[in-house]
């Protein structure tokens, strides 16, 4: 069933954003099934302990049109990661539609998107994150990205995460990479800290233009991001840890939380809309410490 039926107004939605819909529902679904088989195949002694874990599904509505679910699991590999879909409708408050393309004159808008946040119980697998979506105003267009925040960073995991974005961003631009590399570096920076989040990724946002070839670009993002962070997940996800870095982990957190509270575009989108707050805030980590 699709999640659209959470809500009992039926929006009367076009093709394409049927289309743009589905498809991120699908690929929340997809990266679910990954990650409990992830949990399934854990062998490391320091979590023998914990049960596989379990995606939760909660749905919500939101009370201006639409809503989502929540898809929450807390296992053996994956102390928390969430993989969340919305699709909202209504009108911006006079205040924000100024600053969302489209909106200044008509400030009604469509929203639909999935998100997923992961934060590995090992400090040894990197957490990382991943969102795509799609809105429409009086303009339409596509955004999103990914990126990985390991603990210690490992130069392999590195280069296979950023070879895949790479891959998949050939299918946009020939110059797509370098620019939507260069937009996460500076989007994903912690001015206060004067720091990256991460290791970086990629980071697009306003794609308007032919819709065949956005979306299939922001397939694509996803597809890549489902081949190469499961990959990168199994790679050390039986690797020993000590006290020292698990303290140092719960720091590294801070630096996250810090970012997605301050400067994080979509948990802003998400407030200023009327969304859930549970929804918008599942990217915080369940543990995090500041020395």
């Amino acid at each position: 069933m699709s999640d659209a039926a959470i809500d009992e107004t039926v929006y009367p939605e076009t093709d394409e954003q049927r289309r743009a819909r589905e498809w991120f529902e699908q690929l929340r679904d997809r990266l679910c099934a990954a990650f409990e088989a992830i949990e399934d195949a854990c062998c490391n002694p320091l979590v023998a302990d914990l049960p596989p874990g379990r995606f939760e599904r909660t749905a919500w509505r939101r009370p201006g049109g639409g809503g989502g679910v929540m898809a929450i699991m807390r296992g053996r590999v994956f102390e928390k990661v969430g993989v969340n879909v919305s699709t909202v409708w209504g009108t911006f408050a006079p205040r924000f539609a100024a600053q969302i393309p489209g909106a200044e004159e008509d400030p009604r808008f469509w929203a639909s998107g999935v998100s997923l946040v992961a934060h590995p119980r090992s400090p040894r697998v990197p957490p990382a994150h991943m969102n795509t979506r799609h809105i429409r105003t009086t303009r339409a267009w596509f955004g999103g990205g990914a990126d990985l925040n390991p603990i210690y960073p490992d130069a392999e995991d590195t280069a296979r995460f950023h070879a895949r974005l790479e891959a998949a961003c050939r299918l946009y631009a020939a110059d797509a990479y370098p620019r939507f590399k260069k937009w996460a570096d500076e989007y994903f920076f912690i001015p206060h800290r004067g720091e990256p989040r991460g290791v970086g990724g990629i980071f697009y946002d306003y794609l308007e233009g032919d819709f065949e070839h956005t979306f299939a670009f922001t397939r694509a993002v996803g597809e890549a991001f489902l081949e190469v962070y499961p990959e990168l997940v199994r790679r050390h996800m039986d690797r020993p840890w000590s006290e020292e870095e698990r303290r140092y982990q719960l720091i590294r957190r801070g630096r996250y939380v810090e970012f997605n509270l301050l400067y994080d575009r979509g948990t802003r989108f998400g407030l200023e809309t009327g969304g859930n707050p549970d929804a918008i805030l599942m990217s915080l980590p369940p543990l995090v410490a500041w020395p």
